[in-house]
């Protein structure tokens, strides 16, 4: 039973998948809030824009 506790302890197969999924979220995370502060001001550019045409 020792044996197999240390095996599980040290094997690392799975690690990758986890630090990429983190990787992931956080990339999306960024790219989210960037597309949503983008869009926040480009809406308010071109409602100054339509405000002043007319």
């Amino acid at each position: 039973m020792h044996k197999l506790i240390r095996k599980l302890w040290s094997d690392d197969a799975g690690q990758d998948i986890a630090e990429y999924a983190v990787m992931l979220a956080v990339i999306l995370v960024l790219v989210v809030g960037t597309i949503r502060l983008i869009g926040t001001n480009a809406n308010n550019v071109f409602s100054s824009a339509a405000s002043s045409i007319q």
